[in-house]
């Protein structure tokens, strides 16, 4: 298997260079990895005290940012190297305040690796959920590196736990500790005799809780919003958008505001959305010249604020459950107390189905049932209370997995 990984590696790399040309996020991180190693030698010395965190995306790096937090706190006199995978992680988060060195994580050849760990040589490394790469990992434990795994999710299905697995089963044990999101985590990784676990639960509680404590006021938002109910759709794809604007269209009446924040905010594809909208819209970027109080669409051209957006929602959609883009966040509005609708794919997403469960979350799969639902929680308020006070006391009652971490780190 190890040998089968590595020519693996070695034909994934020439394939990603031959279609680079062709793919703006494929060329955007062919580029990026070929600085990798140039970036680690200008900014990090053999003298330094270094951590390493690692995250696949974006979606990693907020879910480990709580954690990481603590360490920057703990760790001053150490410099962090953080290392992403994915171009929509890196370009997003290259300057992040919380590293003093931001890479793309080289692809995991022997070599790459043995360079990487040489050059940044942690004290401690956090990866954050998945993304195991055999030979970063491998090295170090051949060098007796520390590292710990934070907010693992595992499933029965997963390489890790079949017969073919063994290259990325022993990977698993570079790392002293893992923690868990569940229970059931914790089991396949005890039934392939990885006994250094603990049910921590999801990061991503902690760091969606601290959002009510900063101030997420947008006067902007409350010019447009006014005292009217407002439906927040976040991270939308076309096949969510479809029933939205159908919806906004046909059936939502003049005292309704909706709120849509594309996850693609491509000038095309921004302005095919606003042309099919039979209403008054207005786009964040031109917010200066319309008047907000009577437009009843708001459309988000651009990113880093839908958190905050989510907190006038009074009812949220989450896009992406739809189609094969995988499903977004659901507790960024979730915590603001608000119910949810999602699509009916979100099997590889945990948080959702236990929302589902606590009567907070609703799975929808066509127009008819999408029409019905918002209609429901449009109109009944006491439902629509009831489901969101449902997910603000979920979020609560799962905070806790950072404590468990830091404790076990000693501080």
């Amino acid at each position: 298997m190890s040998f089968t990984y590595n020519i693996g590696i070695k034909l994934a790399g020439f394939g990603l260079q031959c279609i680079a040309p062709f793919n703006e996020k494929i060329k955007k991180g062919a580029e990026g990895r070929r600085e990798t190693f140039s970036i680690l030698e200008k900014n990090i010395s053999k003298k330094d005290k270094t951590l390493w965190f690692h995250c696949a995306s974006l979606g990693e790096y907020e879910q480990g940012l709580p954690v990481f937090k603590v360490l920057r706190e703990h760790y001053k006199n150490h410099k962090i190297v953080l290392s992403f995978f994915s171009p929509s992680g890196y370009e997003i988060r290259k300057n992040s305040p919380f590293a003093d060195v931001v890479v793309y994580l080289p692809l995991d050849s022997k070599h790459n690796a043995k360079r990487f760990i040489n050059l940044v040589h942690p004290e401690l490394t956090v990866f954050v959920k998945y993304d195991i790469w055999p030979n970063l990992l491998n090295e170090l434990r051949k060098k007796q590196l520390r590292a710990i795994l934070i907010s693992a999710a595992f499933r029965p299905n997963q390489s890790y736990f079949k017969f073919y697995g063994k290259h990325l089963r022993n990977a698993l044990f570079a790392f002293e500790h893992i923690f868990t999101q569940n229970e059931a985590s914790k089991e396949l990784l005890e039934s392939i005799n990885y006994n250094n676990v603990t049910v921590s639960g999801d990061t991503r509680f902690d760091r969606v809780s601290s959002q009510l404590e900063i101030n997420n006021t947008l006067d902007f938002i409350e010019d447009f919003k006014q005292d009217k109910l407002c439906v927040v759709a976040g991270s939308t794809w076309p096949e969510g958008e479809t029933l939205l604007i159908n919806y906004i269209n046909n059936h939502a009446s003049k005292d309704i505001k909706f709120i849509i924040a594309p996850h693609n905010i491509k000038p095309n594809q921004i302005k095919n959305l606003q042309d099919k909208l039979e209403v008054e819209s207005v786009l964040f970027s031109e917010k200066e010249q319309h008047n907000l109080k009577t437009a009843k669409v708001f459309i988000v051209n651009t990113i880093g604020i839908l958190t905050k957006i989510y907190s006038y929602a009074d009812i949220a959609y989450v896009g992406g459950g739809l189609g094969t883009t995988g499903l977004h966040n659901t507790l960024e509005p979730a915590v603001f107390g608000v119910p949810i609708i999602i699509g009916n794919i979100y099997d590889k997403f945990p948080e959702a189905q236990a929302l589902i469960d606590n009567n907070g979350m609703f799975s929808i799969s066509n127009q008819t049932e999408f029409d019905t639902i918002l209609t429901e929680l449009i109109e009944d308020d006491t439902k629509r209370q009831f489901t969101g006070n449902n997910n603000a006391s979920f979020i609560k009652k799962h905070k806790g997995a950072v404590d468990k971490i830091v404790k076990y780190l000693g501080f």
